[in-house]
């Protein structure tokens, strides 16, 4: 609609219109992410280029609890363990025994791991959102506001209001979709599951 040019009056009240649905946008997924306030699931994960190649192929077990904390373990023989404590990122790689620790700031805030486990009430801060509805199918796409992030563009999709899928696509045209099954919602997840302890004589870098 933006893209037809018309009146000033007609561009007016398109863009009135468009304000609405934005957020009303807003409003549907910020229902669904606070509606589910721990979620557990297995993932597979797979990631194409520009011209639809598959360049990786994985899967592993989630969790996540708000507000953010995270646990994202991806299966052998690409393991590796992430995991959020809310205020800083612990990478562990198995195979160099190495643990990489980040702060938990706004670009790591932007990633689809933590928006899940992040603070809803400021994601129309970070992203303008969109929705299309079919069917028990919910999508969302969110653009990012800045251009200092992981990617251009993420689709979140809800199936009979829980998590189903996530689709990111980078500046390059690169695309990972993630695809969540046994999906629990609001289930009791111990506190132990978002503090990871580095193993002796590992190698530790702090950024």
């Amino acid at each position: 609609m933006r893209a037809i040019r018309m009146l000033l009056v007609s561009a007016l009240a398109l863009g009135a219109v468009s304000a609405q649905a934005d957020e009303k946008d807003v409003a549907r997924l910020t229902q669904l992410l606070e509606k589910s306030q721990t979620i557990s699931a297995r993932f597979s994960q797979l990631t194409l280029d520009a011209s639809g190649t598959s360049l990786q192929e994985t899967s592993g077990e989630m969790s996540v609890k708000r507000p953010g904390l995270f646990y994202w373990h991806t299966d052998a023989p690409q393991e590796q363990v992430v995991v959020s404590d809310g205020q800083k990122v612990t990478l562990w790689d198995p195979d160099l025994e190495q643990a990489t620790i980040k702060k938990l700031d706004v670009r790591l805030n932007q990633t689809p791991a933590l928006l899940l486990s992040g603070d809803v009430s400021k994601i129309s801060q970070s992203f303008d959102i969109t929705s299309k509805e079919q069917g028990e199918v919910m999508d969302f796409t969110l653009k990012p506001k800045t251009k200092d992030t992981l990617f251009d563009s993420l689709r979140v999709s809800f199936r009979r209001g829980l998590i189903n899928d996530m689709q990111l696509v980078d500046s390059v045209g690169q695309r990972t979709n993630i695809l969540f099954n046994g999906v629990k919602a609001n289930e009791a997840i111990p506190a132990s599951k978002f503090q990871f302890k580095i193993p002796e004589g590992a190698d530790v870098i702090q950024e």
